[in-house]
């Protein structure tokens, strides 16, 4: 409901459904995901993981749904404390609401973490090409695929399975990482779809269950890491008007085929045998679009390679221009990393299950919030990238906490300083700002502390 909060009407709907229990103040609730994410999504993702709940306990399968959302989201208290205080368990024999942390524990393990990529799954789809065919370029839906890595907790679990990266003469990690690839919405910032695996998995192999998720008449933009022909094949051949655009690496060479302008160019692609042995329909040669553009600080040109050949349909101007909302998905990672996350070491589960349960939730919660952003746009009349992701995560928790404690007085006191408050949703216009690749902390010159693992480091 955090978008409704924006107008009037929104008001007043809040009003009466926060009046229906004013006299029974209640703990925190999850209504405003809970308005969002419809819970046949949920007893259908169960059912399908065959996870549904067959006998009562504390704490139901559908329960621990939302556990792992409020855990995302509720990133500063212990587990236990979040069943608490979104008072998800049922009462025990005694009437205490108080579950131990041992009870949470294993109600995590009997769902695990099916229900909750199939709840991922099904509702991504929906909501991210929903939101790219509304905010389209020249009627394409503008999407954006990359990869990261998060930090997971230091078991060895976790450091089996997901393994550390290789520093080379620093050592080892300290800690085990999840690689991770996504397909974005750049627009809303509505993920579409994701894979994660462990740290020697790379990107363009968890990328290979993303390229069928792009549907047709769409435009993906990639890091120039994604220059390869089977990468572009993958997308034209399997669709309609699925088309690409990415900076093309510094050695590339190509045949120019024909010319629109000095700066714009039709190219041909020559595919390597590797390439062609790996997918044997690939063609020996790719037409592309070749368009290079100057930045105000960089000593040369660079060049961007599409498959958008129409130069009427497509000026080149705004193939450059459209190319720089790339780094859209750059501020996606952030937002989940520095924001929700809360630039925290690791996330918090030390089993391989438990860390894809709680990367599910995470992903969930945060494509929650950013449906919610995109229809505080719509009231607003802005675009998403002008609503604060800080204030709606930061709202959203303010919202639980003052339900924990409302009292029928304080009611509309706080209507009006929701009211108040929808400025601060809407950020001014972005500025075109520059961010040189740098390392900003300096590395420490101690050893990494290795515990009983490093031999020599623990005597």
């Amino acid at each position: 409901m955090l978008w409704r909060s924006h107008t009037e009407v929104a008001i007043s709907f809040i009003a009466a459904a926060l009046q229906e229990t004013a006299e029974f103040p209640h703990p925190e609730s999850l209504e405003t995901f809970r308005a969002n994410l419809d819970p046949a999504w949920i007893e259908a993702a169960l059912e399908a993981t065959g996870t549904a709940t067959l006998r009562r306990r504390r704490l139901p399968a559908e329960q621990v749904i939302w556990l792992v959302l409020g855990m995302a989201l509720l990133r500063d208290r212990p587990i236990a404390e979040v069943v608490s205080k979104l008072d998800l368990a049922l009462p025990g024999k005694d009437g205490s609401p108080v579950v131990a942390s041992s009870s949470v524990a294993q109600a995590r393990q009997r769902v695990g973490s099916e229900p909750l990529a199939w709840l991922f799954d099904r509702s991504a789809r929906r909501w991210a090409h929903r939101s790219a065919r509304e905010h389209s370029w020249h009627g394409l839906a503008l999407y954006g695929v990359d990869g990261s890595t998060l930090r997971v907790a230091d078991s060895e679990d976790n450091r089996e399975h997901y393994g550390l990266a290789d520093g080379g003469a620093r050592g080892k990690s300290g800690y085990p990482l999840v690689r991770i690839a996504v397909l974005m919405a750049l627009r809303s910032h509505v993920l579409a779809a994701a894979q994660f695996g462990p740290f020697a998995v790379g990107e363009h192999e968890l990328c290979e269950a993303l390229w069928p998720e792009i549907p047709d008449e769409s435009l993906t933009i990639m890091d120039r890491n994604f220059q390869a022909a089977y990468v572009f094949w993958e997308l034209q051949h399997h669709g309609a008007q699925r088309h690409w655009l990415v900076r093309a690496k510094a050695k590339t060479k190509w045949k120019v085929t024909q010319s629109f302008g000095r700066w714009d160019k039709l190219v041909e692609l020559t595919a390597s045998r590797t390439a062609r042995r790996k997918d044997p329909t690939l063609p020996e040669t790719l037409v592309a679009r070749a368009v290079s553009y100057r930045h105000p600080k960089s000593k040369g040109r660079q060049w961007l390679l599409t498959s958008l050949l129409d130069t009427h349909r497509y000026p080149a101007a705004d193939i450059v221009a459209v190319y720089h909302e790339r780094w859209e998905i750059e501020l996606g990672y952030g937002e989940i990393k520095t924001q929700l996350l809360q630039n925290e070491e690791t996330i918090r589960s030390r089993t391989v299950d438990g860390v894809e349960q709680e990367l599910w939730g995470i992903l969930l919660a945060y494509n929650l919030i950013r449906l919610d952003m995109e229809r505080i746009a719509a009231q607003a009349e802005v675009p998403p990238s002008r609503i604060s992701f800080v204030a709606a995560m930061r709202f959203i928790r303010d919202e639980w906490a003052w339900c924990a404690v409302a009292s029928p007085g304080s009611i509309p006191k706080k209507l009006q300083r929701m009211r108040d408050r929808v400025a601060s949703f809407v950020l001014p216009p972005r500025r075109h700002r520059s961010y040189p690749r740098a390392v900003k902390v300096k590395m420490s010159n101690y050893a990494k502390k290795r515990g009983k693992r490093s031999g020599k480091a623990a005597k």
